[in-house]
């Protein structure tokens, strides 16, 4: 895995570590180089002083990428012990651990817990198990727009399989973009 853009473009991150995590894990599917490409240029200059938050975090490439590129803070999402102590490693490596936090939770709690905060973000990402009910419950979560500020984006990696709703409580479908089997839906609040 290597960071494409920003200030640590062409940096190699722990990829051996992570690619013995992915063996033993069948379920953790990293996102693809083209993918990750391709939602920093759907954000574009705008990831510039954000807030990102990367739920589902797996190997933490998505928000590494975003702090590279200007995000002023990455909140990682992630459930499993043995990769949050990864992101945090391969964060301190790269010079980024002051900038990033690292919540071990599954991305429900988080939700709940940060709407409860009142914590607001520019840019959510969410990439859940293809398979399995986490999608839905995650959106279903965050189409109560409390977590996401007014200008803010949902960018969430499906699998292209699947349609998502043009509007689901408070949120907006805008673009759905598609790369093979994987498709990346973004979504704003309802102004």
């Amino acid at each position: 895995m290597r960071i494409s853009a920003g200030n640590l473009k062409g940096r190699k991150l722990s990829s051996a570590k992570a690619l013995r995590l992915a063996k033993k894990r069948d379920e953790l599917r990293p996102t693809s180089s083209k993918v990750k490409e391709s939602i920093f240029n759907i954000v574009g200059e705008k990831i510039k002083g954000t807030e990102f938050v990367d739920l589902y975090s797996g190997t933490g490439a998505v928000g590494i990428e975003a702090l590279s590129r200007g995000a002023s803070a990455v909140s990682f999402v992630e459930a499993d012990r043995k990769r949050a102590e990864l992101i945090k490693e391969m964060l301190k490596d790269c010079g980024c651990f002051e900038r990033a936090e690292i919540i071990k939770s599954k991305a429900a709690d988080f939700i709940k817990k940060a709407a409860g905060d009142n914590s607001k973000f520019d840019i959510i990402f969410l990439d859940p198990p293809y398979h399995g009910g986490e999608f839905e419950a995650a959106l279903s979560l965050l189409a109560e727009g409390t977590l996401l500020n007014d200008d803010g984006i949902i960018i969430a990696e499906h699998t292209s399989k699947k349609k998502l709703p043009d509007e689901t409580g408070k949120l907006l479908k805008k673009k759905d973009y598609k790369y093979g089997d994987t498709m990346l839906t973004l979504f704003r609040k309802k102004q």
